[in-house]
């Protein structure tokens, strides 16, 4: 097979546009999966996250749309035609960019839908007639139900990343959605994890599928180096700047288990003087965008997350990845870590982990094969700083280094005749026997007071009883009528 772009049989303007974003190369997947895909075969694609899976399954849809294009106004000369599902909004709009990119230079047209935005631009999009319909399930099914979207031309669907669309309850939404496509279709399912789930799902909607496994499923990527550290919950954050200012990292993803968790981590940091935002579930689509590309831009250090910003997400050049929270599910630290080490570059993941995280990190054992060793993080502020003394009246560096010069050994001579201060090892002061005595009461010593103050007994009345208080009456009793 070719490994060259400038080799494959791709149209003139796809290939321009190619060559203008500077692709020469392909990667295993792409070399194995755009060939298959160009004869109109169903695939079922498993590759490491950040192989360059967009352009396996973008390039060669288009090269087989070229056939519609039309510079029509008519919407309806521009029938969907190409469906390309995904889990989450940031990585709908991040796939719907590269597949415009491609097309540049065609006179395909292509949209994206996604929740947390008003439907009214997208709407209007859809009316003009699109050929390329990148979405998330549940917006499509919003834009199905108001007539906006009609998918009875659709010739290709693509799921991406489609485990996690199970793992967050789309499959109802991914079987509605479906049931509204042709039967003679081309789907295309691409994910970097095969769950027993997924291979269900493509024995449901994949006809006699070409599987292709550039590598071990569930595997991580080789240029990513990984380290688990031991962390208490109180030390953790403490963990983080260690290891950004022992490694000089400028920018990283650090991904917590719950949105709570990510608002809370990041105003920590932020206080502590790192520059950081956060990414979850709860913000508004709109906080999510902004918070994304001043990540990209650079304006922004530290990218605190949930999940949602695990999947497929292409940024470039970012050196590292913390997991400040073990995760859940162990798929999820493959598609985490993925973030960094992309296309190649060399990358750090660190994992984070507390004693309670014990099951978690034996999943992930299980997930990749390999036993994890569980390290102890030096910290800069509980090495010994300054000058010591080796107990010989011998002074040396902290650092390991001596000192044999004159100077050296007057000053620790002078510390050696200085008093000492009590350690711990020092004899211990001789005890007096008096105060391991017993306490016993003098002969001679007056009763206590409330063995004094005992009151004369009264009749049948205890001694110890006090009597009644009397009141004034507010109301005078009558005397009974004789």
């Amino acid at each position: 097979m070719t490994s060259s772009f400038s080799n494959l049989s791709l149209a003139e303007p796809l290939a321009r546009a190619v060559a203008e974003m500077g692709y020469e190369s392909m990667t295993p997947i792409q070399a194995q999966a755009i060939p298959v895909v160009l004869t109109g075969k169903d695939v079922m694609g498993a590759a490491q996250t950040g192989t360059g899976k967009t352009a396996a399954f973008s390039l060669p849809l288009l090269q087989r749309l070229l056939k519609h294009e039309n510079s029509s106004t008519s919407p309806a000369r521009h029938p969907v035609r190409a469906l390309v599902l995904l889990p989450t909004r940031e990585l709908a709009d991040q796939v719907a960019q590269q597949i415009a990119l491609y097309a540049k230079y065609t006179k395909l047209r292509s949209t994206v839908v996604f929740g947390g935005m008003d439907m009214k631009p997208q709407t209007l999009e859809l009316k003009k007639g699109v050929e390329v319909l990148v979405a998330t399930p549940g917006r499509l099914l919003d834009h199905i139900e108001a007539k906006n979207a009609v998918l009875n031309q659709v010739e290709y669907v693509v799921l991406d990343e489609a485990d996690r669309m199970l793992d967050i309850g789309f499959l109802p939404d991914l079987q509605r959605i479906l049931s509204y496509l042709p039967k003679q279709r081309t789907t295309l399912l691409f994910s970097a994890t095969f769950s027993p789930e997924i291979k269900r799902l493509a024995g449901s909607y994949l006809q006699d599928p070409i599987t292709i496994e550039v590598a071990r499923p569930n595997e991580t990527a080789s240029t990513v180096e990984q380290h688990f550290y031991s962390a208490s919950d109180e030390d953790k954050r403490r963990a983080v700047h260690q290891v950004l200012r022992s490694r000089e990292i400028k920018q990283a993803f650090i991904f917590v288990n719950s949105k709570l968790g990510c608002a809370r981590l990041a105003r920590s940091l932020e206080r502590e003087g790192l520059k950081t935002a956060a990414l979850h579930g709860d913000k508004s689509q709109d906080e999510r965008l902004k918070a994304l590309d001043a990540f990209k831009q650079g304006a922004v250090d530290l990218l605190v997350c949930t999940d949602v910003a695990a999947r497929g997400l292409d940024i470039k050049d970012v050196p590292a990845v913390f997991n400040f929270d073990v995760p859940f599910n162990a798929e999820d630290y493959v598609h985490r870590i993925g973030r960094t080490g992309r296309a190649g570059a060399s990358g750090l993941a660190v994992t984070l982990v507390s004693g309670s995280d014990g099951r978690l990190v034996a999943d992930i054992e299980k997930l990749l094969k390999k036993k994890i060793e569980i390290e102890a993080l030096e910290y800069d502020e509980d090495r010994p700083r300054g000058r010591i003394n080796d107990g010989r009246r011998h002074w040396r560096d902290a650092e390991g280094g001596g000192d044999d010069s004159v100077e050296g050994n007057a000053r620790g001579e002078r510390a050696a005749r200085a008093p000492r201060s009590p350690s711990r090892y020092a004899p211990a002061a001789p005890r007096d026997p008096f105060f391991e005595q017993p306490y016993e009461t003098p002969a001679d010593a007056p009763k206590p007071s409330w063995e004094a103050a005992e009151r004369p007994s009264t009749g049948r009345v205890s001694p110890n009883i006090k009597p009644k208080r009397k009141v004034a009456a507010l109301f005078k009793a009558q005397d009974p009528v004789a």
